[in-house]
């Protein structure tokens, strides 16, 4: 028998996350290794394929034609893998629910309140994965979603509406101009550098709509690669984020931030949506979790 002529794994699973992310950073912070570490395995992948697989654009990264053909070979390769593992660990133990989630809200909203829900589902078992990606609509390995979004949904999904997403602009009482903007109405915030994420690009510009202020007049500060630094930036003072209420029902309650100018509606929903007509542990699930939002979410 022939071994498979193929590259070092390693090399492998740098690439695909480079090329899906579209950064050497940020698929050096999702493999937990350094960029240095990631350029060299693309290079070492480079050299025993024979051909080149990003162009360099200034800081930006662009597939060539050969790298195409490889992000689409190591994705589907790459996804078909997590899905088998995923489904033999739920076969380990079975009865778990494997649940897809965004790891700011798993970390900010989900974790905090673990313990309560194994206390009022009790026979409820969950396995809980960061999906920070628009979920692939077959789930694969999962059995359901929880995010914030609107119709039209996949085919075949079955979907738990828990209630209305709202966002807010909200500070610390850190922050230098806590006292000065407190009292202020939202137009205020135009003459603030106002804290962002790139995983949400369209909240600010959506709020400011809802004020009626024209979004370009907003002036954007730091960002951040995802929610969950942006938040930590504003519990420090560093700045005003903008954040989906659960995420920050905590921080109020406790006054580590504060939200001068309340929260609006977006038009999505917090939904639970799975692939399953009738599971009766998951609608418990939803119902649970449409409580909880209910209670914790300030308008």
């Amino acid at each position: 028998m022939v071994a498979r002529a193929l590259p070092p794994l390693n090399a492998l699973r740098a690439f695909e996350a480079a090329a899906r992310l579209g950064s050497m950073s940020r698929a050096a912070e999702e493999l937990h290794v350094t960029h240095g570490a990631v350029s060299r395995q693309v290079r070492l992948l480079e050299d025993d394929l024979g051909a080149a697989l990003f162009l360099r654009e200034g800081r930006g990264l662009r597939l060539t034609t050969a790298g195409e053909r490889l992000r689409e070979a190591t994705g589907t390769a790459f996804d078909q893998l997590q899905a088998t593992v995923r489904t033999l660990r739920r076969g380990a133990g079975a009865g778990t629910r494997v649940i897809g989630c965004p790891g700011s809200l798993l970390a900010r909203w989900i974790i905090p309140r673990l313990e309560r829900l194994h206390a009022d589902l009790p026979g409820l078992r969950l396995h809980l994965s960061a999906q920070d990606s628009d979920p692939d609509p077959a789930l694969p390995g999962l059995d359901a979603v929880l995010l914030a979004g609107a119709p039209p949904w996949p085919a075949g999904w079955r979907v738990h509406a828990l209630g209305p997403e709202q966002i807010g602009p909200v500070l610390s009482p850190r922050h230098p101009a806590f006292a000065r903007l407190a009292g202020r109405p939202a137009d205020a915030l135009l003459d603030e550098a106002v804290l962002h994420t790139a995983s949400r690009p369209q909240a600010w510009p959506q709020w400011a709509r809802s004020q009626g202020l024209a979004p370009d007049r907003l002036r954007t500060g730091t960002g951040f690669e995802h929610l969950y630094y942006l938040l930590e930036a504003a519990v420090a003072g560093l700045g005003i984020a903008i954040a989906p209420a659960p995420l920050v029902a905590a921080d109020l309650g406790a006054d580590r931030l504060a939200a001068p100018w309340g929260f609006v509606e977006t038009g999505a929903q917090w939904c639970l949506c799975t692939r399953t007509a009738d599971d009766p542990q998951l609608d418990r699930l939803a119902a649970w979790l449409r409580t909880e939002l209910a209670q914790g979410q300030p308008i």
